[in-house]
């Protein structure tokens, strides 16, 4: 009898472990389109990074004359996601051209959604966005060189509203990627993090100043600069080249240099940050453990850790020099469990190091996007510079 009650829980583990792993298949069928209804439609989410023009979530004819996809094989949890017309320019909006939320799902089997999209942005005149950055916050360079990828950049800069007063003052630097969403509503594809607004303020109340260094995106060479290894996307046959390697390798070797010679910065790894959200909190977290002698703390923001496997090996793997080093990782709990659970996985393997601070939290509404992580900023920054 007892043998017979054992094997019926080891066969009750293991249909809940192919429960908890069940793939499922996600339809979508657009019914009607507001206008320019024989152009294709793309739908761009979290289970594709938000790639508003993939070829492999393309729209296909369906019944009636509207238009449907299949997501095969996509896990249970959470995901958020909009309809464009292959560009982030031409994304969908109210039948007035108002800007609309992240669509919403939880799958727990399969399931079929049907959609109408009122309207699309490009059918209405652009309102001209607001100059939101604060007098301190410069452009470094419109086109700055980076010789590892042999490509320009555009580097934004955040001095401290003492710099021009305290000649003989030195500061700390945090380096950020997605420098267009950092500082400015015009440049912020998707709103801005208000990182200006929130050091104003932050470093009146603390007397802790920082210098921020803002590095845009590659746009279409994003994806690739932001991961150490190739890698490819969910229902994609081409692989993803990674660049992250040689990106991070300019940031050391070329722009920290060029900016430790140009301002007055204090140069040690215990006074040298990074950050980044998504993607960027991938390539941030790579910095500090391919880097620890540069860099002494870093904000890892909703990583796109499932792009990069690798690096849970390259972390378990390394041990950290004897000066303290620092991690802030962060997710929200709406951006699908996988998100929180990679977080999760690379945070228990980096506690086990020695000389080690770690903080990680989960925000039950935080979604993945800029609004959410501005939010989260001010939190992070006093943690950073305490």
């Amino acid at each position: 009898m007892k043998k017979i009650f054992h094997s019926f829980i080891a066969l009750a583990c293991v249909a809940f472990a192919v429960h908890s792993q069940a793939q499922y298949s996600l339809r979508l069928i657009v019914n009607t389109v507001g206008a320019k209804k024989l152009d294709d439609v793309y739908v761009a989410g979290n289970f594709n990074n938000w790639n508003a023009g993939d070829a492999n979530y393309k729209l296909k004819p369906f019944a009636g004359g509207r238009k449907a996809i299949v997501i095969k094989d996509i896990a249970a949890g959470s995901y958020e996601y909009k309809f464009t017309r292959g560009d982030w320019k031409k994304v969908e909006t109210t039948a007035k051209g108002e800007a609309v939320k992240n669509r919403f799902i939880k799958i727990q089997n399969d399931t079929t959604v049907e959609i109408d999209i009122p309207g699309w942005s490009d059918d209405f005149p652009d309102k001209p966005k607001p100059n939101t950055a604060t007098a301190q916050v410069h452009l470094m360079d419109s086109a700055f060189f980076i010789p590892q990828l042999n490509r320009y950049r555009r580097i934004w800069i955040y001095l401290p509203k003492s710099y021009s007063q305290l000649k003989n003052k030195y500061y700390p630097v945090l380096y950020m990627q997605d420098g267009q969403n950092l500082f400015n509503e015009q440049t912020a594809a998707f709103g801005e993090w208000g990182v200006d607004e929130a050091l104003d303020s932050l470093q009146q109340q603390t007397g802790k100043e920082c210098i921020v260094i803002g590095i845009d995106n590659g746009g279409a060479k994003r994806l690739n600069e932001y991961s150490p290894y190739d890698f490819s996307l969910p229902n994609s046959a081409t692989p993803v080249k990674g660049e992250g390697k040689q990106y991070m390798a300019f940031l050391v070797s070329t722009l920290k240099p060029y900016v430790d010679a140009h301002y007055r910065t204090k140069k040690d790894e215990q006074n040298t940050f990074i950050a980044g959200s998504s993607m960027g909190g991938l390539i941030s977290a790579y910095a500090i453990i391919a880097y620890p002698h540069v860099f002494g703390a870093a904000g890892i923001f909703s990583p796109s850790f499932w792009a990069s496997p690798k690096l849970y090996e390259d972390a378990a793997l390394y041990n950290w020099p004897k000066s303290l080093h620092r991690f802030y990782f962060y997710a929200g709990r709406k951006e699908g469990e996988g998100v929180e659970q990679d977080l999760n996985r690379m945070a228990d393997i980096i506690e086990k190091k020695t000389n080690i601070e770690v903080i990680r939290l989960v925000y039950p509404l935080g979604q993945h996007n800029e609004a959410t992580w501005r939010k989260e900023f001010p939190e992070f920054y006093k943690w950073l510079i305490k």
